[in-house]
């Protein structure tokens, strides 16, 4: 879907309002198709963004695993190893 949001449940400290928010924000981007709605677009477009924040911190909060809390210090840099081969694959299929 969207590369720019990313996993929010099973971290340790607890997601935080403002990922919530930024991920909420990403996904009314994408859906919408804009960055930065119009003014006569912006009162849906951030009314979207605070419903769909409150209903995936609902989400959040009722979700439960039996897996231990993953650490975002660990998972981001598992992240930045992926992008790395990725780009470095991609950087050479390019050059070949």
């Amino acid at each position: 879907m969207c590369r720019n949001i990313h996993t929010l449940h099973n971290f340790e400290p607890a997601t935080t309002d403002d990922e919530v928010h930024a991920a909420a924000l990403q996904f009314v981007r994408k859906v919408s198709g804009s960055t930065k709605p119009s003014k006569a677009n912006a009162e849906a477009f951030d009314r979207a963004v605070a419903e769909i924040a409150h209903i995936t911190r609902h989400l959040l909060d009722d979700l439960v695993s039996s897996a231990p809390p993953k650490n975002r210090e660990v998972e981001a840099a598992k992240a930045r190893e992926r992008a790395a081969r990725r780009y470095a694959t991609q950087a050479t299929a390019q050059t070949a």
